[in-house]
């Protein structure tokens, strides 16, 4: 028997409840996870809050990422007693995720946790910390160097920017943070911006193109707030883009890609090859420590996902949530 959140769709209507399970109950796999850590991402909240699309099956136990123990591993990829992690790959939306103490799951979904860091500081990363480390090597890729200039994160107090502003500062980048919650500023100056803007000097229509400031960009916004960053970027700049918080249209044009060789680029996080997870998640246990880490997250229980999910979806939340399912 393990404890788990499920979601669940009928008569009575969707809801998400903390109950118990039993392992004949899990999904189809090659590897059995004793999940040790899990997190609460945006698209946690969605699911489990009902607010979004983004359960596909149901019963569904939410949870996009998870680290934990090889209890049993049929493919013989993984040893008993290895520890592992996952992101993405449909898990929490077709596949049981990882708000549970245990998962079935595909090994080929499965990296080996990277020596030096522990589940719970993996989880403390997340998909947010992944993503935003993919975000920081496309830049690095396009020829983005500290010295090519100032370097803007938008959605700067959520996970994604909070992790793309440490790591961007980090590596010696002058981050500019747009926020739309003021108040948070010392915080992220703590992360390591050495600029703030309102957010709202980004969120509005725009003109196509504007006057040229940015190096380069991590956006986790899109809508108007990405076409405002393309239309400021400088010559031969990159745009690393993983959201859609503001929304999943683009109102641009061509002109910032023809006339300034701007390069959008796209950052997907749930398929990505195994090969990229890995070289992502070796620089993560470079550059992360526990200090970057503990200004970052907090942690909760399982009991406390439901009620943080709604805390999240209402923009109350800062940094990340690191669930913890060992009891």
């Amino acid at each position: 028997m393990f404890k788990a959140i499920q979601i669940n769709k009928d008569d009575d209507g969707y809801r998400a409840e903390l109950t118990t399970l039993t392992d004949d109950s899990l999904p189809e796999g090659d590897v059995l996870v004793r999940v040790e850590y899990s997190t609460l991402n945006y698209k946690d909240g969605l699911a489990i809050t009902g607010k979004g699309p983004v359960v596909r099956r149901f019963p569904m136990v939410p949870g996009i990422d998870l680290a934990g123990v090889v209890e049993a591993c049929d493919s013989g990829v993984f040893e008993v007693g290895q520890r592992v992690l996952l992101n993405g790959f449909g898990v929490g939306e077709v596949h049981w995720g990882g708000l549970a103490q245990k998962a079935r799951l595909k090994s080929d979904w499965l990296i080996a946790l990277p020596d030096g860091i522990s589940s719970r500081q993996a989880m403390a990363i997340g998909t947010a910390g992944y993503t935003a480390m993919l975000c920081v090597q496309a830049l690095e890729k396009h020829g983005v160097v500290p010295a090519s200039g100032e370097v803007l994160v938008t959605g700067a107090n959520g996970g994604v920017g909070s992790f793309a502003i440490a790591l961007l500062a980090k590596l010696g980048y002058q981050v500019v943070a747009s926020t739309g919650r003021p108040a948070e500023a010392e915080y992220l100056r703590q992360l390591g911006a050495a600029d703030i803007i309102d957010r709202a000097e980004l969120s509005e229509a725009g003109k196509p193109f504007q006057k040229e400031r940015w190096a380069g960009a991590v956006d986790a916004v899109g809508s108007h707030t990405l076409a405002n960053v393309l239309a400021s970027t400088r010559y031969g700049g990159t745009v690393a883009a993983c959201g859609l918080a503001q929304g999943a249209d683009l109102p641009t044009t061509v002109m910032p890609f023809i006339l300034r060789g701007v390069t959008l680029a796209g950052i997907d996080s749930v398929m990505r090859p195994k090969a990229d997870r890995i070289e992502a998640w070796s620089r993560l246990a470079e550059l992360v420590d526990d200090s970057m880490l503990g200004s970052i997250g907090h942690e909760i229980g399982l009991e406390q996902v439901i009620e943080t999910a709604g805390q999240l979806m209402a923009g109350a939340v800062r940094g990340r949530v690191i669930v913890k399912l060992a009891d």
